[in-house]
């Protein structure tokens, strides 16, 4: 594990991305929610304005456009977050599977170079082995203080809030639950605003409440926004999608976020009053998102855009003013950017790159033009995402659940995202794009080689004349086999 880098300008041997400027080392705080849609912003043109505060960090920081996760699943999106390194490398590729203790981390990093580290919400990488709530100290990922439950979900719901302490004790919250623990958030910034610190702040919403597969707004707030948004996908093929899930549950879902959003600006004003805000690195980013069970029996699990595509922006030093990068980019990258805006070296065997070379307008000429995605529990697929295309496959006649990865993939979907952004037109297959395919299938080969270190056969999908387009339908993905519903590993 490596400590502190200079701070004079040099460039970490990972990544490429230049040190801050000398000066004092940036507080650091990283606001995670769970299963939330890049389109609910307002910075991509959600009119519905649940997101105010999350737009002015987009405003007057940095706004990834094109944010996508390492995976559609909760604890291997997680799990690449904390490392830098996609789930396969983690060896959490689903749900169940504890964070190795020896790999680098994010908090161990950052605890090596002398900062406080704290964690406080969701953890879900304790593993299926212990229980819903407390987590051992050597499962916590190097994070020292503590207040997270390893399932929020399951010790939770929306206004009784259970978390654990340092010493496994539970404690209970009041409030609105992302109220409670942006609070808990508040009172550990006001503790520690003297020193270097990273916060690890993991929200619940606006996931599901599980066993009741319901989106508990505050009084007020699902009724605020019923009706204000659906987006193309779900306006297609939510009609035919078990229980009609997102006509039901659409203004929940917006009234969460709304009032994250606002208790994000909270936690802002924290700052603010405390004089820190300038010398915050402050990251706003999601796990997921949500297509809400209109391509598969779940509500992610899928290469699509709804699953895999999530808020990104960041601000304080190093991204504040740093503009709209255009590029599409990974969640895996998240942990060396941090560790790069704070002067610390990147440690040996991280996957992800330092997103600090693309703000200002600036550029990484060793970051590939595409980025890459691995899909577990609903099917073991891959996928390999431009600006414009998405490629995706799946391997026929495996386990879902417990293989890892395949030695055979088969060509399963293609979308131009200029033209279908919302991917209702399947193009897998048609000769008029077979060429385009052809490209995205060696590229994909590619990342499969640099970051699992595997030369797996991909078939070609099934030829169709040009112009026979294959709309998308529910259920036109293979239905998930994996614990049934509501389960505590169907999360």
């Amino acid at each position: 594990m490596s400590g502190s880098a200079p701070r004079d300008g040099t460039t970490p041997p990972v990544g490429g991305a230049p040190v801050p400027p000398t000066g004092a080392p940036p507080q650091v705080i990283v606001v995670l929610t769970d299963q939330q849609r890049w389109d609910t912003a307002g910075a991509h043109g959600n009119r519905a304005g649940v997101t105010p505060e999350f737009d002015r960090i987009a405003r007057e920081g940095t706004l990834f456009e094109q944010a996508i996760t390492s995976n559609p699943v909760c604890a291997p999106a997680r799990s690449a977050l904390q490392t830098g390194r996609y789930p396969t490398a983690t060896g959490v590729f689903r749900n169940g599977l504890p964070l190795p203790q020896d790999i680098p981390t994010l908090a161990g990093e950052f605890a090596a170079a002398g900062y406080t580290t704290g964690y406080i919400g969701k953890w879900h990488l304790g593993g299926e082995d212990g229980p819903d709530g407390p987590v051992p100290p050597g499962r916590r990922g190097g994070y020292r203080k503590w207040l997270a439950s390893d399932r929020l979900e399951f010790t939770s719901d929306a206004h009784r809030t259970v978390v654990y302490d340092e010493e496994g004790e539970p404690v209970r919250l009041p409030g609105y639950r992302s109220d409670a623990l942006i609070d808990a958030a508040i009172r550990f910034v006001a503790d520690h605003h003297d020193r270097p610190y990273l916060l690890f702040l993991s929200l619940l919403e606006p996931h599901h409440q599980n066993p009741a597969d319901d989106y508990p707004a505050p009084a007020g707030y699902r009724e605020r926004y019923e009706g204000t948004w659906l987006p193309p996908d779900l306006a297609a093929l939510a009609p035919g999608a078990p229980q009609g899930g997102a006509h039901r549950h659409l203004g929940g879902y917006l009234g969460q976020i709304k009032r994250v959003d606002e208790g994000v600006g909270r936690l802002r004003d924290a700052l603010r009053s405390l004089g820190t805000e300038d010398g915050t690195v402050l990251a706003w980013t999601a796990d997921h998102g949500s297509h809400f069970r209109t391509r598969n029996s779940e509500y992610k699990r899928s290469a699509h855009e709804a699953s895999v595509r999530v808020p990104l922006a960041l601000t304080g030093p190093g991204f504040t003013g740093g503009g709209l990068v255009r590029e599409p980019v990974g969640t895996v990258d998240l942990m060396p950017t941090l560790l790069a805006a704070a002067g610390i070296a990147v440690p040996d065997g991280v996957q992800g790159r330092s997103l600090l070379p693309l703000t200002g307008g600036g550029h990484d000429p060793g970051r590939p033009g595409s980025v890459f995605i691995q899909i577990s529990e609903d099917r073991v697929g891959r996928a390999v995402r431009t600006s414009r295309w998405k490629y995706v496959v799946e391997a026929p006649g495996t386990d879902a659940w417990n293989d890892p990865d395949a030695d055979r993939y088969e060509e399963s979907e293609l979308y131009d995202l200029a033209a279908d952004p919302y991917e209702l037109d399947n193009l897998a297959g048609l000769a008029s794009h077979r060429e385009v395919a052809d490209g995205l299938r060696q590229e994909l080969l590619e990342w499969l080689e640099r970051v699992e270190h595997t030369e797996p056969e991909i078939g070609r999908a099934a030829p169709r004349p040009s112009g026979q387009r294959r709309a998308e339908s529910f259920p036109s993905q293979v239905p998930w086999k994996g614990v049934a519903f509501g389960h505590r590993s169907a999360h």
